[in-house]
């Protein structure tokens, strides 16, 4: 099979590939890419690289994994997955990524298409109005630093007790929304700055807020489509992609200039700066550690309050509360993280850097309405294509560490996707086929054009062969609003 890298990699499975320890000095575990042998063809040279350079770093257990949507990112591949022994291993900045807790979140309504269809145009531009996008974009909740660092320490449930939500929001979020052992005293003032009026707002790049139908025939599992919430006949679910934000990407920055200096205390060495880091158990470790948590519960509290201002935006548009609309959350996960978790009676720190958790049923850590089915994964496509709602899996929790895939996957730089299309005539075209969007910048718009991506279908395919997560349903674009 020709392949991108010079590297032997044998197949396991029809979607399982292994690169053997031995095909790179310092390797200490093997590699494991997941995805389909035409997925494997079209993967990066990057990604090879940088899954072997992970199973290089100290204290990694059992393999390094790449899911079917990898490619090339900062340190680890995005799609990158990775545990470490909480006694000798490390934690780094490059395997969990510069927008900490970037997550997805779904919401489903009692509405069907017919009821929005003729009024889609007013609810994208209420909803643009209201949830600020871009770069630099700013919201309405007004934080002093004392304000912040309860955002920090609580996460969705400050946002919650403020009255932007419903405590069902909380037991249907990842963790209930807030991560122990988040300590602002290792936020720089840096960080606070950039994050203190951030809070509501969607961002740029790949981030979005979607409207999407659900129709009955794209459900595959109904069983799990009913514990959900989801029952199809062209019912309307909205999907938010975003993160941390500013507060987020300076803490990463900053600890990778820390983890640099480390390294050398330590006796560390990485084969790519990028996977800078620092022993889990170290000073400069557990900082870390305590700062990312800070980060993620900010996006919590982040994509809390845009659910807010979704419904708000739903009540204004269509006359009716919320709850008369039925707009129930079904989930909100992480997909930028590192967290201890327990496999086999055995405590890991598992990196995931585009990479979405996935317990199947029985999982403690899995809210009570869904523990016969599994946690809900949510995994965004492209624009033009639409999304997917998978369901986790016991053979996840024995085989990826409890991950899968988190979205299509990136086929092509933002930079050659913007010389390829032009976003005004995107806009166009996707308004001709049903989809209309709202976007701040067209060149912006541009870069996350549909053949940007993978085909999110096939990557499903992938871990759904693999029995690590369980295609629900698929969901299919009518508006988007973009940064």
């Amino acid at each position: 099979m020709k392949l991108v890298t010079s590297m032997n990699v044998n197949r396991l499975t029809d979607v399982i590939w292994e690169i053997p320890k031995t095909e790179k000095p310092g390797m200490l575990v093997p590699a494991r890419i997941y995805g389909t042998e035409k997925i494997l063809r079209a993967m990066d040279a990057g990604v090879f690289e940088q899954v072997t350079n992970v199973s290089c770093l100290p204290g990694i257990q059992r393999y390094a994994l790449c899911m079917p949507d990898g490619h090339w990112g900062y340190g680890f591949p995005i799609g990158g997955v990775a545990a470490f022994d909480i006694g000798h291993g490390i934690i780094s900045p490059g395997g969990v990524g510069y927008d900490i807790n970037c997550g997805m979140r779904l919401i489903r309504t009692d509405l069907t298409l017919s009821d929005v269809k003729p009024r889609l145009d007013a609810l994208m531009t209420e909803l643009f109005r209201t949830v600020p996008a871009g770069v630099g974009s700013k919201g309405f909740v007004k934080l002093s630093r004392r304000g912040l660092q309860e955002v920090m320490r609580k996460g969705a449930r400050w946002s919650v007790d403020q009255g932007y939500g419903w405590d069902s929001d909380l037991t249907h979020t990842e963790e209930e929304g807030c991560l122990a052992g988040a300590d602002p005293e290792h936020v720089s003032e840096q960080a606070c700055q950039r994050g203190m009026a951030q809070l509501g707002t969607l961002g740029s790049g790949n981030h979005y807020l979607e409207v999407q139908v659900v129709r009955n025939d794209r459900i595959y599992d109904r069983h799990a489509a009913e514990q959900f919430g989801i029952h199809g006949h062209d019912q309307i679910v909205i999907m938010v992609h975003c993160g941390s934000r500013g507060l987020g990407h300076q803490v990463g920055t900053d600890y990778v200039r820390i983890f640099e200096k480390a390294m050398k205390r330590y006796g560390i060495t990485v084969k790519d700066q990028q996977l800078a880091c620092a022993p889990y158990q170290s000073q400069e470790g557990q900082h870390y550690f305590a700062a990312m948590n800070c980060a993620a519960n900010t996006a919590f509290a982040n994509r809390q309050i845009i659910t807010h201002q979704i419904r708000e935006a739903f009540r204004t548009v269509f006359r009716e509360s919320p709850e008369e609309l039925g707009m129930r959350q079904i989930y909100d996960v992480a997909h930028n993280i590192a967290k201890v978790e327990r496999y086999e009676k055995q405590d890991f720190l598992v990196h995931r850097k585009g990479a979405t958790r996935a317990f199947g049923p029985g999982s403690p850590d899995v809210p009570e309405s869904f523990r016969k089915t599994g946690q809900p994964v949510i995994c965004g496509g492209s624009m033009e294509t639409g999304s997917y709602i998978l369901v986790g899996t016991e053979k996840a929790n024995t085989e990826s560490f409890g991950s899968t895939m988190h979205g299509a996957g990136r086929t092509m730089s933002r930079a050659q996707a913007k010389r390829t299309v032009h976003g005004a005539t995107l806009q166009r075209s996707m308004a001709e086929r049903g989809i209309l969007v709202k976007a701040v910048s067209m060149s912006g718009l541009a870069e996350e054009a549909g053949i940007a991506y993978k085909n999110i279908a096939d990557v499903v395919e992938s871990v759904d062969t693999a029995g690590i997560t369980r295609k629900v349903a698929e969901l299919l674009p009518i508006g988007n609003i973009k940064g």
